[in-house]
């Protein structure tokens, strides 16, 4: 995907790209969870990144959410949604939500979540703000392993939802 306007290109990211989505997650301590190069190494074919100038600018990736048994109501979140500094508010971060969406899409979960500190940037894409507490298995499978807040419910991330449509 070509954005003339912006003069960036959105693809599917490769193994190549793995020390560029590493580095530019690691510049957002504050906002976003470390990734160990080994997991996005694992996780490749799940992130999405924008390049501009032959520099990855931008990455964003998904996590299936685990469920016990047969899917029920299989729910998909957005990660590591990051952008780098020189090109913040250029319409990256939209285009590269839009693409896991559309990728999401095709597995037909009962929704795709976000845990972020920026609720704003999701509503405008459709998702609504939604309680922590129904988003139980998120939180035992991501926040059991963050250091910085003492518990899920102390972290200001806000939790917000798409529903998607059957």
């Amino acid at each position: 995907m070509t954005n003339k306007d912006n003069n960036f290109i959105v693809r599917s990211a490769g193994f190549e790209d793995a020390e560029a989505i590493f580095e530019l997650i690691k510049s957002y301590p504050e906002e976003l969870i470390a990734r160990p190069m080994s997991d996005i190494v694992e996780n490749i074919d799940r992130f999405v990144i924008c390049i501009t100038d032959s520099k990855v600018v931008g990455t964003v990736s998904w996590q299936i959410l685990p469920e016990i048994g047969a899917p029920k109501q299989p729910s998909v979140e957005i990660k590591s949604l990051a952008v780098h500094k020189d090109h913040q508010s250029s319409g990256i971060g939209k285009t590269l939500v839009n693409a896991a969406i559309d990728h999401i899409k095709t597995l037909h979960p009962a929704q795709i979540i976000a845990l972020t500190f920026h609720p704003e940037f999701y509503t405008k894409l459709g998702f609504e703000v939604i309680p922590k507490e129904t988003l139980i298995h998120k939180i035992y499978m991501g926040c059991k392993n963050c250091s910085k807040y003492d518990s899920p419910f102390t972290c200001p991330e806000v939790a917000v939802a798409m529903k998607i449509q059957k």
